[in-house]
């Protein structure tokens, strides 16, 4: 067809008018309107993300610092020729300034940064955005978290950021992580959530961090990580890395917990949290089946720790399980872990746990009034076996097991008076208890540990237990109730393994 230029310029917008027609006919067809598929266009453009980036560092640049500390360094005199040792010279290279970031959380200049990047420091300086330097005061840090909590006084109100909701957090938005990576103040990186909930090596119940691939260097710590309403969803802390520098993984503790310890500093000078006094394990998927449970849910208390503490002066006993915490399931023992340290100290609770009275199980309930939890990492979240060599007679079992059976005389040589068992001397590299791990990453059973119950029952001979390890088929759930000598503390240390036969 041969049409003239204005015919086929008529033609071509009333295509357009269709087509737009049609596009918003099918957006209203999948529940959006012609306003929302606007703004869902715009929101894509990579200039209206630029626009809404620098938006949220405006915003919250004023509030973020940089922070210097000084150490002074100790004086070490030697005399003639004499040379420093390796702990003198490890202590003067230790002793070294530090750089890190920071974020201010009220008008009245109080101060939010990582416990790390304050740690040992003779005098702390704060420079602000405006080129302003102060003396900086440490109210309170929090081991537990690697917070701190400083104090400025500038004589005037302060800008300030405020905490987000980091429970509300998702993974794949927008953040920005801001602070002063190399001493470079004021730097802004982008990225998104790429986990939650997220879980790193040499960390507690504490810690479970937002993961984010905004770039975190060193000099970072403590800064801010911020949601695009220019909120603080995180404090960046950690870096996963083999160089030390930026690997794309960064970690920040969420603000929830970090705006839980700052507002416990402000009102104690410290965070005060719960404490039950035991040694916990949790509740797994074979020890369950074992104990009869519909679901893996509880937390073990594999023995007392503190004999006049909250748990014992209670009533609770050592293999009791706690299901529920002041009316809350117990999901595993971190989880008991976190619900105590979250109530108050000498606050009463009630704790309801299923007990074994000979066959039998019985669900029992207690009023608890709880102790304040002690300082970083304490013996009831890690408890370390240690051990002495032993080398007894070798009886190859299944479960990959080499055991000896030791009571009276032969369990004192073991370090285990008064008990009775099998000595575990050897574990086959292949056999299924090499893959079962504590929470640390630690063996669950070691060589000369003393295996003292199977299954909820004791252990009376070699022979009773190797007939129940070759009648146990693929997929069975095996509970041993195990016993470690601590040689620091001369103490036998409980502990539960649990695990399906291969």
């Amino acid at each position: 067809m041969n049409y003239s230029r204005s015919r086929r310029l008529k033609l071509l917008r009333s295509l357009q008018v269709f087509a737009a027609l049609l596009f918003v006919g099918m957006g209203a067809a999948f529940g959006q309107t012609p306003e929302t598929i606007r703004k869902a266009s715009d929101s894509a453009m990579p200039e209206k993300q630029s626009l809404s980036f620098a938006e949220v560092a405006r915003k919250v640049e004023p509030a973020v610092v940089s922070i210097d500390t000084r150490v002074e360094m100790p004086e070490i005199s030697f005399k003639g020729d004499q040379q420093p040792t390796q702990k003198e010279l490890s202590d003067l290279l230790s002793r070294r300034p530090a750089i890190g970031s920071g974020f201010i959380v009220d008008s009245r200049g109080h101060i939010v940064t990582n416990y790390h990047v304050v740690e040992g420091a003779d005098g702390i300086s704060v420079k602000l955005q405006n080129g302003d330097v102060f003396e900086a005061r440490v109210l309170g840090v929090d081991e537990e978290t690697d917070l701190a909590v400083l104090k400025i006084d500038a004589g005037k109100p302060l800008p300030f950021v405020s905490f987000g909701n980091s429970d509300e957090a998702k993974i794949g938005e927008w953040v920005l992580a801001i602070g002063s990576p190399f001493g470079l103040a004021r730097t802004v990186t982008a990225g998104i959530i790429s986990q939650t909930n997220r879980s790193t090596e040499g960390g507690n119940v504490f810690q479970k961090f937002l993961q984010t691939d905004a770039a975190i260097n060193r000099g970072n710590s403590g800064g801010p990580l911020v949601d695009m309403a220019g909120n603080v969803i995180g404090v960046n802390s950690q870096i996963a890395t083999s160089t030390g520098d930026y690997n794309g993984i960064g970690f920040a503790l969420p603000s929830n917990e970090a705006d839980y310890v700052y507002r416990q500093i402000l009102a104690h000078g410290k965070v005060k949290r719960g404490y039950l006094g035991v040694f916990l394990d949790s509740v797994g998927k074979d020890f369950a089946k074992v104990y009869g449970f519909e679901d893996a849910t509880g937390a073990i208390i594999v023995s007392i720790r503190d004999r006049d503490g909250a748990a014992a002066t209670a009533g609770l006993r050592e293999n009791d399980i706690v299901r529920y915490f002041n009316g809350d399931v117990v999901l595993n023992a971190e989880d008991l872990i976190a619900k105590v340290a979250a109530t108050q100290p000498g606050e009463l609770v009630e704790v309801r746990v299923v007990r074994e009275e000979g066959d039998k199980l019985v669900q029992k309930a207690f009023s608890v009034r709880l102790d304040e939890r002690p300082g970083a990492n304490p013996e009831s979240d890690k408890p370390t076996p240690r051990k002495l060599p032993l080398n007894p007679k070798k009886n190859e079992l299944p479960f990959g097991l080499t055991l000896e059976f030791v009571t009276g005389k032969t369990a004192e040589d073991a370090n285990f008076p008064g008990r009775t068992g099998l000595l575990v001397t050897r574990i086959d590299p292949a056999s299924i208890l090499n893959e079962v791990r504590t929470t640390t990453g630690a063996l669950s059973l070691q060589r000369d540990d003393l295996i003292i119950r199977v299954n909820r029952k004791p252990v009376a001979s070699l022979e009773e237990f190797k007939a129940f390890a070759e009648k146990a088929a693929k997929g069975d759930p095996v509970v041993l109730h195990v016993l470690s000598y601590d040689a620091d503390t001369g103490q036998q240390v409980p502990r539960i393994v649990q695990f399906s036969a291969k």
